[in-house]
């Protein structure tokens, strides 16, 4: 049988996150066909966390650990980092030198993807639709004047090379700004500030595999708390409706928007992108998940499900994709 990596962890605060997403995917996958171990990185350090307990060093020169005087060679990897360095194109190098497949985008893609202001000025090039934004790097000495005067308020102040759990905040006065903009760089380098658009958030998953493209039912997302933060996400402080209380037309439109942008980006395996949908029903991106959340509440588990899907059948088309 071959031995697959759930690789989970990171250096991002999204670090609890991706363990919640690897156990998930450790208990989704097919036993009977394969021989999983979740494999965390932190820091630089890998570990393999064995069914007794023990956590065993990687060799990072060809991705192996030894166990009881064997040596044991990893067939896949399926990455479930949030963030760096599992997102961003830094882990996919490396496991393209070993000649390693793996579930996830190439280099390129994920660190297209995982640069917000970057992804969505190439898209918007392209015809998509996005929100009118501003990036700042830590260099710069942020005008608010500027910045009220360009995007209005509301805006969003998020972390640009980062995920989108940690260090955002809605801004509503303009005293708020500045606290927001340090908040935010404290997850990243970078910050981006997007003007607020009324409507109704929906997120549509998808995957590709040989000669099959498989769209997922969208997801409506209706947040308890003022926006789709860390505690909505986590905490059940959302209602998540698949399918999505939108019209048949506009579904079919986010499906196909989804699945043109997972050919432009050269995606691979599964991956999720969230939208709003103001009222004149042109769906405006907001961003790409190349490494969506696994665990057994997450928006694909239940995209797969409401489609009648098996998630154990798709993570092994996943898997023998490469």
């Amino acid at each position: 049988m071959k031995n697959i990596a759930i690789v989970a962890g990171g250096d991002s605060s999204e670090y609890e996150v991706s363990l919640r997403s690897a156990e998930g995917i450790y208990g989704f996958i097919d036993k009977n066909r394969y021989n999983p171990y979740i494999v965390i990185l932190r820091n630089g350090k890998w570990s393999v966390n064995m069914p007794d307990g023990a956590a065993l060093s990687i060799d990072r020169n060809d991705f192996s650990f030894q166990s009881g005087g064997e040596k044991i060679k990893f067939d896949y990897v399926y990455i479930t980092i949030h963030g760096h360095p599992g997102e961003n194109g830094c882990l996919q190098g490396y496991f393209d030198m070993l000649n390693m497949p793996y579930s996830s985008c190439g280099v390129l893609a994920g660190a297209l993807t995982f640069n917000k202001f970057i992804n969505n000025q190439f898209l918007k090039s392209l015809g998509y639709r996005v929100a009118a934004s501003i990036r700042l790097t830590k260099s710069q000495t942020p005008d608010t004047n500027h910045i009220i005067k360009k995007l209005g308020l509301p805006v969003f102040v998020k972390p640009n090379d980062s995920g989108s759990s940690f260090g955002v905040s809605k801004v509503k006065d303009a005293s708020q700004l500045m606290p927001a903009i340090e908040k935010a760089f404290t997850e990243g380098r970078e910050v981006i500030i997007e003007s607020f658009i009324k409507g109704t958030e929906v997120s549509c998953g998808c995957y590709k595999v040989k000669n099959k493209q498989v769209v997922l039912p969208v997801t409506e997302v209706v947040p308890d708390n003022e926006f789709f933060d860390y505690d909505a996400k986590y905490n059940g402080r959302v209602r998540e409706i698949t399918p999505a209380h939108i019209s048949k037309e506009l579904t079919e439109k986010v499906q196909r928007q989804t699945l043109e942008i997972y050919d432009i980006i050269d995606a691979h395996g599964i991956i999720r992108i969230d939208y709003i949908i103001p009222d004149d029903n042109q769906p405006v991106l907001l961003e790409i998940n190349t490494t969506p959340g696994m665990t057994a509440t997450s928006f694909i588990p239940q995209q797969i499900s409401a489609a009648g899907l098996d998630i154990k059948e798709v993570i092994t088309e996943i898997i023998e994709d490469r």
